[in-house]
């Protein structure tokens, strides 16, 4: 419905978004769920991207004035595909897999206002291995920058697959359509992993204390935002923070650190099981563990974790 003017009224140009990067740069088919907005290259080897945080997300949700840390996770593997298209040429069709992870964030820049946060994301290309031609690998240093401020770094490597060496490698898992997923069990309490909603809780109860079952909803609109073969990288860290926060058992906690090595896909038509166990604390006095997450007997990731206990937090 249109809204008269009087002639004495004075238009105000309402404040625009930045546009979005397309969605396909990003492999999402939410065009919702894209936080990155632009990025140019600054050197050979050094770009910048920008992305914008929504005020809230129905999935990484603000908790105790605070976004969720797996909220800069995501951002930062939104860069991957973007720069592998944009930066270094890789086809569409080409896949990539993660290697290895690592981050550590300051849990004060992740305060939370009801405002879009804007960052900037420093990258810097560490290795990158060239064969035929195209580009086989690439190993990714992260700075990046709120308000000024380095919010957190990381560092992530991974390995880019043609079509046909992804398929012979996956054999008959590599079909998203032929793979049979196994049932979704029941969750475990979400109040006690850190989550509001049980439809978010991706554990589920095991045999054993400290122990869970990889819970493994391919319906969930976020963490399968597309068909896939194999359960998602995000789909794993999400994991590995719900169990850091069901070890912890306090409220609030932060998870500001992660160092993760994957070894092999997280098949979904069999189950996979999650186990932690503390080690000492980092140099600070902050409490650490490692989660290794199996499937049928062999590893398929073991990430070590860090958190924060402390009570700057606002319930």
């Amino acid at each position: 419905m249109g809204v008269a003017l009087s002639k004495s009224c004075t238009l105000v140009p309402a404040v625009q978004a930045p546009p979005r990067v397309a969605q396909q740069l990003v492999h999402k088919l939410n065009a919702a769920e894209v936080l990155l907005t632009g990025w140019r290259r600054t050197a050979d080897d050094r770009f910048v991207v920008t992305a914008r945080w929504p005020p809230d997300h129905d999935f990484y949700a603000v908790r105790h004035d605070r976004h969720d840390p797996l909220l800069l996770s995501e951002t930062i593997r939104q860069t991957f595909p973007l720069l592998a298209h944009e930066a270094y040429g890789v086809p569409f069709g080409h896949h990539l897999v993660w290697d290895s992870y690592t981050w550590f964030l300051n849990p004060d820049l992740l305060h939370a206002d009801g405002s879009a946060v804007d960052l900037e994301l420093r990258v810097v290309e560490r290795e990158a291995v060239r064969r035929r031609g195209s580009v086989a690998m690439l190993s990714l240093a992260y700075d990046v920058v709120r308000d000024g401020m380095s919010l957190a770094t990381a560092t992530s490597c991974f390995t880019i697959q043609v079509p046909a060496v992804y398929r012979r490698l996956r054999g008959d898992h590599g079909d998203p359509a032929a793979v049979q997923p196994i049932p979704v069990p029941p969750a475990v309490r979400a109040q006690s992993v850190g989550k509001d909603d049980v439809g978010d809780v991706v554990l589920a109860p095991a045999d054993a204390p400290q122990r869970w079952q990889l819970r493994v909803d391919a319906d969930h609109s976020v963490l399968f935002d597309h068909p896939v073969d194999h359960a998602p990288g995000m789909l794993l860290l999400e994991a590995v923070k719900q169990v850091a926060h069901g070890v912890s058992g306090r409220t609030p906690v932060c998870v500001i650190a992660m160092d993760v090595r994957f070894q092999r896909y997280a098949e979904l038509d069999a189950p996979s099981w999650l186990e932690a166990r503390r080690i000492p604390s980092d140099a600070t006095g902050r409490p650490r563990l490692v989660v290794t997450c199996t499937q049928e007997g062999a590893e398929l990731f073991s990430c070590t974790v860090t958190l924060d206990e402390a009570s700057q937090q606002h319930d």
